[in-house]
């Protein structure tokens, strides 16, 4: 085969194996999608690797450790990555890969009894380079389109490829069609246990952070709920007294109107009403709790100029806990009225919240105006307050809520509304 033929196939195999990559950061690391300058970077960066490598005829050990890095890198600039982890993702895909093209070849050679399929200088050897290329894209493919996958499915996935991997190896070293030698062997069944090994420690490693983030979320989700259930029980303790000096209260109103002194007994009446006032006679949920986060908000928002609309069509004798509601409604009520506080024309500020109720299914769903666009994070929304805390919590506490409804939480925005939903299952309760 021509030279210049290889080094466009080398070329053209180093491009998919580094997107390919790129993407199973974007998935395994919850990092950001590959974007054009990312993948303009990427095939820039194989190009000249593949030329330099070509021209210095370097094995294949050389190549992997230089798109490593080439990966590592992509992933930290474009992708925002952790370059541990990245690192840790590049070197074991290329082991993989590297590992997944032995094989094919070598198999290749003992099914058709040819030699020429372990050089992939040959006619022979190319098409097993690209046929396992061809597996890598399907795969690829396969991830792209189920984005659902869990990290249990993955993990078992990824196990028992390693594993059929292993077993395939071992195999090699019984047959007696394709002379092969034990060196090779030898490496790659010591490649394939690492491989193992890998997957294993991987797995170990996002199961701990996941607990880790669970922990402080469910740190964080106490404060939050300790915040509105203060806030709760000090408009109580406020009615509470107000009851409790009702009787002094109706004397000294008596004793005013008995000697005509009506302005003052208006102003007493005032003073009594204003800590009352905080706390309206609205009801939306029938839930005692919900409606006073509801109306409590809503002052919040009027305190700020903002326009506070609420329709509600809520399910009474539900298995719906009110403290796994208001964690819902608190954090998306905040995290709206936060945003449309940003907003500079206040006849353009608004919140609007929704609650219906289709079948088993509760939706709730909250709009305001934004100033901006919302900045993400490693793919998630992001904070516009600076300060640390329990800012940036709101919607993965929420999101933690409706999971326990076999709900979720998206997030959308356009046209200058920023759009969060809540859709929980629920199911009647006897009283």
């Amino acid at each position: 085969m021509t030279e210049l033929f290889l080094l466009f196939s080398n070329i053209a195999a180093g491009g998919i194996r580094i997107l390919i990559c790129l993407f199973l950061i974007f998935r395994l690391l919850s990092a950001k999608k590959p974007n054009r300058n990312s993948v303009m970077a990427a095939l820039a960066g194989i190009t000249v690797l593949s030329v330099l490598l070509f021209i210095a005829g370097c094995s294949d050990f050389y190549r992997m450790v230089s798109e490593t890095v080439l990966i590592a890198v992509c992933a930290c600039l474009f992708q925002g990555a952790d370059t541990r982890m990245s690192l840790f993702v590049g070197i074991f895909y290329e082991i993989a890969v590297s590992f997944l093209q032995f094989l094919i070849m070598a198999w290749a050679g003992v099914i058709f009894r040819s030699p020429a399929f372990l050089d992939d200088s040959e006619g022979k050897g190319q098409t097993a380079v690209w046929l396992m290329h061809i597996l890598l894209m399907a795969a690829a493919i396969y991830l792209w389109k189920h984005p659902k996958i869990n990290r249990k499915e993955a993990f078992h996935f990824a196990s028992g490829i390693v594993v059929t991997g292993f077993l395939a190896v071992v195999t090699l070293s019984q047959q007696t069609a394709l002379s092969i030698s034990d060196d090779t062997l030898d490496m790659w069944t010591i490649l394939a246990v690492v491989l193992m090994m890998s997957v294993l420690v991987f797995n170990m490693n996002r199961q701990y952070e996941a607990e880790k983030e669970l922990a402080k979320l469910k740190s964080q989700q106490a404060q939050l709920l300790e915040r509105d259930y203060t806030a709760l029980n000090q408009a109580y303790a406020v009615n509470a007294r107000l009851f409790h000096d009702f009787h002094n209260h109706i004397g000294v109103l008596r004793r005013l109107l008995a000697h005509e002194k009506l302005e003052e007994a208006v102003q007493y009446l005032d003073a009594l009403q204003a800590p009352v006032q905080e706390m309206t006679e609205t009801v939306w949920t029938g839930d005692e709790t919900v409606d006073y986060l509801i109306n409590s908000k809503g002052q919040a928002a009027g305190d700020s100029g903002i326009k506070y609309q609420v329709k509600v069509e809520f399910p009474q004798h539900t298995n719906l806990r009110s403290a796994d509601v208001c964690a819902i409604l608190g954090n998306l009520l905040d995290n709206a009225i936060e945003a449309a506080q940003q907003v500079q024309r206040e006849e353009e500020r608004f919140v609007r919240l929704t609650i219906r109720r289709i079948n088993q299914m509760l939706i709730i769903k909250v709009e305001n105006s934004f100033a901006a666009p919302p900045a993400l994070l490693n793919g998630a929304l992001k904070t516009s307050k600076e300060e640390n805390g329990l800012h940036g919590w709101g919607l993965k506490s929420a999101q933690t809520a409706a999971e326990k409804y076999d709900g979720m939480v998206q997030t959308s925005y356009g046209d200058n509304i920023f759009r969060a939903v809540a859709t929980l299952s629920y199911q009647g309760c006897k009283v």
